[in-house]
């Protein structure tokens, strides 16, 4: 069942079961908190945090806007990186993507949040699940993200958002090819 040869169904399964007992209490337990709305928000959250930080390493690693100069002291000169050493060089690397990787890991939790706690409730209130929940909580999560910025930037991140909420949300519910 998970690929591995010698390990069987899963761990927790008795010998030789092919399928989970639908009446096991934790799995009971998993499937309710996967279908409350705080169960999936929080689930979204955390896997947006984590898929955040990846995402956030990565394009610092890329990154050619790194400082090439080190920040001293208040009104101290700074110092160029490539004049420092080795160890110094990558202290101040890693430093520069592990701050970029959490600030990226934190915006990446809060849409995960944001977005499916409120295409949750929408689809609770409504009794419906269609295209239409997506792309509402698209726009509610843009205007909501983009409200600092004023009108004009809470309408285009309601746009925007439900844009690409809709285009995904097609995308996955188109009938997939069976060859």
């Amino acid at each position: 069942m998970n690929g591995l040869p010698g390990i069987g169904a899963g761990a927790g399964a008795p010998a030789g079961a092919g399928q989970y007992d639908p009446n096991d209490p934790n799995l009971k337990r998993l499937n309710a908190m996967m279908e409350s709305c705080f169960g999936k928000a929080a689930i979204s959250g955390v896997m947006g945090f984590g898929m955040g930080g990846l995402f956030g390493m990565f394009m610092a690693s890329m990154s050619y806007d790194t400082p090439f100069h080190t920040p001293g002291a208040p009104g101290a000169t700074p110092q160029p990186i490539a004049s420092l050493p080795l160890r110094q060089q990558l202290k101040v690397g890693f430093k520069d993507m592990g701050s970029r990787s959490y600030s990226t890991a934190k915006n990446f939790g809060l849409v995960g949040l944001m977005f499916a706690g409120i295409e949750c409730g929408i689809e609770g209130y409504r009794a419906k699940n269609d295209m239409f929940n997506g792309t509402a909580a698209g726009c509610l999560t843009g205007g909501i993200l983009a409200r600092s910025g004023g009108p004009t930037a809470v309408a285009g991140g309601c746009a925007a958002f439900a844009a690409f909420s809709a285009a995904i949300d097609a995308w996955l519910r188109q009938p997939k090819d069976e060859d």
